[in-house]
């Protein structure tokens, strides 16, 4: 079979679609209707501005880790005051703005399979995300359970189907998260299948006894300065709109160009910090391309915990687990010391080296300094010769005592 041949059958094979595993795996997952509103019913009930800043840094799941342990270590910090402490962090500009409400912070990082789900619903959804937010706010306003009050303010624009729900802070200078459970918020459920979640915040966030009914309110934050963003509730076009005078009073490091033609929010990959995306169809789009993504994201979690490696990327003794034992005992290579510099190895251990394997194979090291032994030797040897050599002239006397008994011969001649 010739090479156009198997051309023609290769290519009649994909167009008859046997090859539909490779493009099967750059298709994209899309999360359904009953999934998205599982996993937004704790956070559709907060106000706008808030509620996109967390879908946008659900996003950089490994950012949020880090802001969090960052407010871990700041309790005290709340607010624009917060905000203020993290401008020159390399987080991006969402996550520096949720240090203002812990709770909405540590939420995001107690649950970290929900917030990778967000992230990845924004990511590749958010119209979707933004239509799911309208159909939980309707059903929470005809429960009876969204309304305006001291906290937030809510107002309905359209009707039917065409109806849309803003929340805003009722003081713009002050700014309430609430908690809810909810199985109450929105009434019946209707997907058994897919039942809300609820994640109740710790009471040291002011929001006092648990409830299961009704909304609870933590203490007010001054957090104008930490709102940046909006949604276009437009349907059709729903998405968030970012406003770029205001995000740079957050992050000193923020980049504006990316919004020079578009306010509308996107996602920077370089914040991603290698976190594997959903599906190879959106590892495609943001350059994230390289094979098994999903199998080297486990092995950096492994390598996290994985004993340090000596200073200056030197390799740390083994000697567990089948793998190489230290040396130096038994006649095998001693331990290295620091800086690569070989200790002072005992004199028996030199002797093995010199004679490893019990062969009597001389190593690398046969020969060094022994000028005091070959001094000794070469002393002794001659010390050998000279006594040599007395013998033999001894045994030469002995001869010529013979010769003076051959004389005596002379006498026996006398008495013939």
């Amino acid at each position: 079979m010739n090479r156009r041949t198997l051309l023609v059958l290769f290519g009649g094979l994909a167009a008859c679609g046997l090859a539909s595993p490779s493009r099967a795996q750059d298709e994209r997952r899309q999360f359904s209707p009953q999934e998205l509103d599982q996993m937004l019913a704790p956070i559709a009930l907060y106000p706008d501005a808030v509620l996109g800043q967390v879908l946008m840094a659900a996003s950089y799941p490994l950012e949020i880790v880090e802001a969090a342990r960052w407010l871990q270590a700041n309790p005290g910090l709340k607010g624009d005051v917060a905000v203020n402490a993290v401008k020159d962090k390399s987080w991006d500009v969402s996550v520096k703005s949720l240090v203002a409400f812990p709770p909405a912070l540590m939420q995001l990082n107690d649950h970290l399979d929900w917030t990778q789900n967000l992230g990845d619903a924004m990511i590749g959804q958010q119209q979707d995300v933004a239509d799911s937010i309208q159909r939980l706010r309707a059903k929470a306003a005809d429960a009876g359970n969204l309304q305006s009050g001291q906290q937030q303010t809510v107002t309905t624009q359209g009707t039917g189907n065409d109806r849309t729900i803003v929340i805003e802070p009722t003081n713009p200078d002050v700014v309430y998260v609430p908690s809810y459970n909810p199985s109450w918020a929105y009434g019946s459920w209707p997907y058994p299948a897919n039942p809300p979640v609820y994640y109740p915040p710790a009471p040291a966030y002011g929001y006092g006894t648990l409830l299961a009914t009704g909304l609870m309110w933590g203490v007010g934050l001054a957090a104008a300065g930490a709102m940046y963003s909006n949604w276009n509730w437009a349907r059709g076009a729903g998405y968030v709109n970012i406003n770029s005078n205001r995000a740079v009073n957050i992050d000193n490091r923020f980049d504006r160009n990316r919004y020079n033609n578009s306010g509308r929010w996107q996602h920077d990959a370089g914040h991603r910090r290698g976190v594997a995306y959903r599906d190879g169809a959106t590892r495609q789009q943001f350059g994230q391309q390289r094979p098994g993504a999903e199998q080297r994201q486990q092995f950096r979690g492994q390598a996290a915990n994985r004993p340090n490696v000596g200073q200056g990327g030197q390799r740390p003794n083994i000697g567990q687990g089948g793998q190489r034992p230290n040396v130096g005992q038994g006649g095998q290579r001693p331990n290295v010391g620091q800086g690569g510099q070989r200790p002072n190895v005992g004199q028996g251990q030199r002797q093995q080296l010199q004679n490893r394997g019990g062969g009597g194979r001389p190593s690398g090291l046969s020969g060094v300094n022994r000028g005091q032994q070959v001094n000794r030797e070469a002393a002794r040897g001659r010390a050998q010769q000279s006594r040599a050599g007395a013998h033999r002239g001894g045994g030469g006397a002995r001869g010529g005592g013979g010769g003076a008994r051959a004389g005596g011969g002379a006498r026996g001649g006398g008495r013939r």
